[in-house]
């Protein structure tokens, strides 16, 4: 009985194993599929610039394709989330949303194309060209956000940057890997300042982006400030006004993905950002369109947080890497020093520069204001003599600054303070030192010796009975 019992089980156990290994087979399958399986998910809302999206499961910085009502895909980014609602803001505009449609998660992370073959060219934030030149080679990709270095790994700003400027050479010594702000209002000549640095600064390479400015800027800054004696060595990110929110923010991360490529590669980049305000306006129409609360003039605090995630990318490399010398333009509304962008930019920088409206309007390029101006990596790159003239001419322009209303009226009698009368015979020299034209390169060297030149003893001439 028991031999019959055990030879009736056996097709069910046979049966049983037949039904795991198909099983097993199909789960190996199932896992090696490529790609996996997408959930799909459905557009309930739009409000302005953001979209929310339900059904579907995506990381925050993760992609989504939208489809419209012609059946194209529009790109967006996960930027948030609430619940099971996804918000997502796109990278171009979204005309042909409709209510219900599909939303897609694409997987991968945003990465960009680098590589030699950037030189010359001109890009889109998604690091498209637009310049009419072929499509660029796939050769080396690497993330549009990537990690940032060990400050300990970090080399020391050691050496000074000549950027063919004799104000900022001599009195406001840059360091090669420095990150500087130009803080200045509109028409006070930052253009200007910005395309002297562009055409006389030592780099190997010039990385440009234009982030939130007028369009028409652009091919001006190609022609008339690079040209194609800087051209060759430049690469620009231009994404204007009309971009939408997101694709301003892109380009600020993508001119300094491209930047720090060729700083691994050991060379010295030139960084030039304008401007780090439309960055900081960016980021707030995000911040706002997905419900985040103003606090500081409008401005909500994960403003604050992306500044000095963008900055810290710039400087120097570790030990055998290059380095990124970084200029960032920041716009001061109504001249105010006190904007909420300029003090943020002012305490993550390692110096700024201040243009005065003042200087400009008296005819004096660049408008340089050398008291409100500081380079906080000048004792690191001067030597002591050098210092020493800094701290002179200080002195005598502060003098003459302090006393500017007395001597304009006539009301100040000569003889009575023998500083005022020594910064009274200094001024002109003082102005025709700061004044530099716009074709005109001084380099660092003949910089100091004019500097040495210029506060050499006055001869005071005696006072008059």
């Amino acid at each position: 009985m028991r031999e019959q019992s055990a030879t009736a089980n056996e097709p069910a156990v046979d049966r049983n194993s037949l039904r795991a290994a198909a099983l097993s087979r199909y789960v190996d399958r199932a896992q090696s599929l490529s790609p996996k399986l997408v959930v799909e998910g459905r557009l309930r809302r739009t409000v302005g610039m953001a979209m929310e999206a339900e059904g579907c499961f995506a990381a925050v910085g993760g992609r989504c394709d939208v489809q419209a009502a012609d059946g194209r895909m529009i790109e967006t980014e996960v930027v948030g989330f609430a619940g099971e609602r996804l918000f997502l803001m796109p990278h171009g505009e979204m005309r042909g949303i409709v209510p219900n449609a599909r939303v897609v998660p694409v997987a991968g992370v945003h990465e960009v194309d680098v590589g030699e073959s950037l030189l010359g060219r001109v890009l889109d934030g998604r690091g498209r060209p637009i310049d009419g030149g072929k499509a660029l080679p796939r050769d080396e990709r690497v993330p549009l956000i990537g990690s940032p270095i060990n400050p300990l790994q970090r080399q020391p700003i050691r050496e000074p940057l000549d950027v063919g400027l004799r104000s900022l050479n001599s009195l406001l010594t840059i360091g090669r890997g420095q990150r500087l702000g130009l803080f200045s209002g509109s028409g006070v000549g930052k253009s200007m300042l910005l395309s002297m640095m562009t055409r006389n600064t030592k780099a190997d390479v010039v990385v440009v982006g234009l982030i939130g400015e007028r369009g028409r800027e652009v091919k001006e800054f190609i022609d008339l400030t690079l040209g194609e004696k800087t051209m060759h060595k430049a690469v620009v990110v231009a994404t204007p006004a009309d971009d939408t929110p997101l694709m301003r923010m892109h380009g600020a991360w993508l001119s300094s993905a491209i930047a720090e490529h060729f700083r691994d590669q050991g060379k010295n980049v030139l960084l030039l950002m304008d401007s780090l305000t439309r960055f900081a306006q960016a980021q707030r129409e995000v911040a706002l369109a997905i419900g985040e609360p103003p606090a500081t003039k409008g401005y909500p605090p994960s403003v604050f947080a992306k500044l000095p995630q963008l900055v810290e990318r710039a400087g120097n490399g570790a030990d055998g890497k290059g380095s990124i010398t970084a200029i960032y333009t920041v716009l001061a509304e109504g001249d105010d020093q006190n904007d909420p962008i300029v003090d943020a930019a002012r305490a993550i920088l390692d110096g700024h520069i201040v243009l005065s409206r003042k200087l400009a309007e008296a005819g004096l390029y660049p408008a340089v204001d050398v008291e409100a101006s500081v380079s906080r990596a000048l004792s690191n790159v001067t030597s002591g003599e050098q210092q020493a003239l800094i701290t002179r001419f200080r002195q005598v322009y502060s003098v003459y600054q302090e006393h500017r209303d007395l001597i304009s009226v006539g009301a100040y009698q000569h003889g009575t303070d023998p500083r005022v009368d020594e910064a009274i015979v200094m001024w002109p020299k003082i102005l025709e030192f700061l004044r530099q034209g716009q074709g005109e390169a001084v380099s660092f060297a003949a910089s100091l010796v004019e500097l040495r030149e210029l506060l050499t003893p006055a001869q005071v001439p005696e006072a008059t009975h």
